[in-house]
């Protein structure tokens, strides 16, 4: 696991294979895996940046123009058998490729977002299969993407801003069976035209006239040379080319309409089930120039027709999809390079069409899933449900914090949920990414902006909106999250640099150890509308989160073997704990701040409460949920916090009691309400996005809560897995399974009669800390014997009233007695 290649260089072009053989505890080998291989990427590029017009002309100056988007194509010829070809290509803002009529791979919305004029993603496709001997065609459509925001009339635009007008650099790397190489790269020899896509927005959506599809144009064959001509040279946006490191966005599901509803005006209204992001797919019939105009929203107005109100759509704005026939049988379409999140859809038809078949396709990364969690309560399963179609919805190129609004980067909630999402998804390399996107957006001065890649700047520069310690922080805590839970330090010390140049960044911008500005607990329960923190000092957040960037600086710092930074950091880390202790805790009643949720959750989580004191403003933060009816009051960044606080200090009955109600502000109200994705707002309001993820931290409970696994591979190898589940009389049982970069983990517990029993996969090679609920270790039993006596278990210590156990790698099913005292 993150083993450093050790051999001889690789060379460009390369390929390289590799098998695996693995041995068991007594020995005995699996023999040899099947070859697996990669190819390392070109040394350096000979293909140009081209687009339909040169730089500078008027169709193609930096002023956020949209305008029907280009095609591109070029013919070869191949008069030798192949014996490998390999398609680099990226197309700005976003592209599609075709080879000899057929779309090449299943990507969708490629290449990933980022700031051009730093970094530009390519992508890498396999095409042998795809060639054919004498003339082969590459086609390549283009539509606007992050890299070319235009404002249009009535259509929804977030922000506007452009990195210049659409264009592409490919190469095609072709080996021949005789050893001999050919490059085929983009060129003023490439052939352009105006194509079918005749507006391209990722905000205000896609409009394609099948009319305007010039048969043949993506194969070989004769085409006409009247409407095509030569494409312009152009210098490209800037960055450095850099291969996708992240898994590809596809398309994951394909949801069909549950009801369908023609209103008075003739228009088509069908839910599709479930609120998800992607876009509508359409099979129609018609005549050429009927048009299928599509609205897609989350909620429907109480006429019955879809609104986007919860998107923010401003009067006499939307967001939506047109299709022109062709007129030539059965069409099939989908918009491909702009998408939404959304459950309704309204079609709206100009002309003689029928819609023989619509359905929806969800579209998000492909991440491998690593996690699944159920227990015996109906509302927790939804609660996760709910949870992970939200993260699904929001894993797009970056992590976004909605898909349809905003589309954008924000960073606070890639440490906050970074746990819990870890647990259902592999996300090490979309960490990677992130990494990179921060890294490219970090200023001179060392701070990072609340929106990575930062394609605007909301409101003035010094806005919290643009820089505030809770969102930039995910700059040192991200990095850090990553390694303790895949371990890889090549990753960490990438990074490093980045996470220094952040915690200096906020020392420079503390006094007297405190930090006092930005977003606070944005979206916190008060007496007004959520949004700006209300019940917690937004000095308090951001002082906590910078003490907790020092103590990730450090532990990196000891990771990566620089002492010096982490004794340096020593003196830093105790002044600010101090200060912090100074202004906000009042030690005569044991609360810190204003008494909130929030105030009283952070300190306890890192560890800036006395431990003296450290029960009773755990009180103080269990009395506030009572108070409120087990009720949460906390934010976007504070509840993370109280589950966290609750989580370790025993108190997850008070969790479970949050997490089963169904009246507002909870999860179990917005279910009730029909939400199928996670709410902006606790309240589900129609006025918020139906689809965000700040707030899913139950989700890290289900994992490390109920099923109490914990990896931290910045501990010693024998204390990087602890399993440490809290089982609570309430539920009858819970099953929790986890693919980590050790192996497979599962805790799963059942109460019985006259028993409570504990099945456990450890991975291979593997050991874990178990520690069992508070009971006499002579009680517990594996396999009917006193598990003390079973093979690879063995007796470490009494911790608090709880047996702790070694467990070696295996499959175990433990029995406690029924009696244990259930208070955890």
């Amino acid at each position: 696991m993150n083993t450093l290649y050790a051999g001889k260089a690789l060379l460009p072009e390369q390929r390289v294979y590799w098998k695996v053989e693995v041995w068991d505890g007594q020995g005995i080998a699996s023999g040899w895996s099947a070859p697996a291989s990669y190819t390392i990427a070109p040394a350096r590029w000979t293909a140009q940046w081209i687009a339909a017009a040169p730089a500078g002309s008027a169709e193609g100056r930096d002023e956020g123009v949209t305008a029907p988007m280009p095609v591109l194509r070029e013919a070869f010829e191949l008069r030798k058998p192949v014996a490998r070809a390999l398609l680099y290509i990226s197309g700005m803002g976003q592209d599609e490729v075709h080879l000899n009529g057929t779309k090449v791979g299943d990507r969708e919305l490629t290449p990933g977002w980022t700031d051009y004029r730093k970094r530009i993603l390519y992508d890498t496709y396999d095409v042998k299969p795809m060639l054919r001997p004498g003339q082969n065609v590459i086609g390549v459509l283009l539509g606007n993407g992050m890299f070319n925001v235009a404002q249009t009339p009535g259509r929804y635009t977030k922000f506007v801003g452009s990195f210049g007008q659409p264009q592409c650099i490919a190469e095609l790397h072709v080996l021949f069976a005789d050893g001999t190489r050919a490059v085929i790269g983009t060129g003023s020899n490439w052939k352009t035209t105006p194509g079918p896509i005749t507006f391209s927005s990722t905000y205000g959506g896609e409009d394609y006239d099948a009319r305007r599809v010039l048969a043949g144009w993506d194969s070989p064959g004769t085409f006409d040379t009247a409407v095509w001509h030569a494409a312009a040279v152009v210098p490209g946006p800037g960055g450095q080319l850099q291969s996708e490191i992240t898994a590809p966005i596809r398309v994951m599901h394909v949801y069909r309409p549950v009801s369908r509803k023609t209103l008075s005006s003739g228009a088509v209204v069908l839910d599709l089930g479930r609120n998800f992001a992607g876009w509508p797919e359409m099979v129609v019939r018609g005549a050429a120039g009927a048009r299928i105009q599509l609205t897609s929203g989350e909620l429907l107005n109480p006429d019955g027709t879809v609104s986007q109100a919860s998107a923010n759509a401003r009067p006499g704005e939307a967001q939506w999809y047109s299709y022109t026939l062709s007129g030539r049988g059965l069409e099939r379409w989908h918009p491909r390079f702009s998408y939404y999140g959304f459950r309704c859809v309204q079609a709206q038809i100009t002309g003689r069409v029928r819609i023989v078949l619509l359905t929806g396709d969800a579209v998000h990364s492909s991440a491998e899933p690593t996690g699944e969690f159920t227990s015996s309560i109906p509302l927790l399963n939804q609660i996760h449900t709910l949870i992970l179609h939200a993260i699904e919805n929001n894993m797009q190129s970056v992590l976004t914090d909605c898909p349809h609004r905003e589309k954008l980067g924000w960073l606070e909630q890639t440490h906050l949920m970074g746990s819990a999402m870890n647990f259902d998804f592999d996300l090490q390399r979309l960490y990677d990414r992130i990494g990179n996107d921060m890294e490219d957006a970090q200023k001179p001065d060392g701070g990072v902006p609340s929106i990575a890649p930062q394609y605007t700047v909301f409101g003035k520069p010094d806005s919290p909106f643009n820089d505030s310690p809770e969102w930039g922080s995910a700059a040192v805590l991200d990095p850090w999250i990553a390694y303790q839970r895949y371990g890889d330090p090549e990753a960490l010390r990438a990074q490093y640099p980045m996470m220094r140049r952040y915690v200096d960044y906020l020392t420079s911008r503390s006094s007297n150890g405190i930090v006092d500005y930005g977003l606070g607990d944005w979206y916190d329960i008060g007496l007004r509308p959520p949004g700006y923190a209300q019940l917690t000092s937004v000095a308090l957040t951001a002082t906590a989160v910078y003490y907790q960037d020092i103590l990730a600086l450090a532990e990196t710092a000891r990771v990566l073997g620089d002492s010096q930074e982490a004794a340096q950091l020593e003196p830093l880390r105790a002044a600010v704990a101090a200060a912090f202790q100074q202004r906000f805790y009042h030690p005569d009643r044991h609360f810190y701040d204003r008494d909130s949720q929030t105030a009283n959750a952070m300190p306890l989580v890192l560890g800036l409460t006395p431990p003296q004191d450290r029960e009773a403003v755990l009180q103080h933060l269990i009395a506030d949920i009572r108070a409120h009816n087990n009720h949460v009051t906390a934010g976007d960044v504070g509840y993370h916090y109280v589950v966290d606080a609750l989580m370790e200090n025993g108190a997850s009955d008070v969790l479970l009691d949050m997490l089963l109600r169904t009246d507002a502000p909870s999860y179990g109200y917005q279910i009730q309400q029909g939400a199928t994705s996670l709410t902006e707002a606790w309240d589900a309001s129609p006025r918020s996005s139906q689809d965000h993820l700040m707030l899913g931290h139950a989700e890290e409970w289900f994992y490390a809560g109920l099923g109490g696994i914990h990896i931290d591979f910045s501990r010693p190898p024998d204390d990087q897995l602890v399993i440490d589940p809290a089982i609570l009389a309430r539920i009858a049982s819970a099953d929790v399974s986890y693919r980590s970069r050790l192996g497979m983990i599962r805790v799963a517990w059942k109460h019985e009669a006259q028993q409570t029993t504990l099945a456990l996969t450890i991975p291979p090679n593997v050991a874990a800390t178990v520690v069992f609920p508070s009971s006499a270790p002579a009680g517990i039993r594996e396999g009917g014997a006193p598990a003390s006596q079973a093979r690879g278990v063995t007796f470490l210590r009494q911790d608090g009233g709880s047996p702790v156990f070694r467990v070696a790698s295996g499959h175990y099913l433990f029995s406690i007695p029924a009696s244990q005292d259930d208070s955890r």
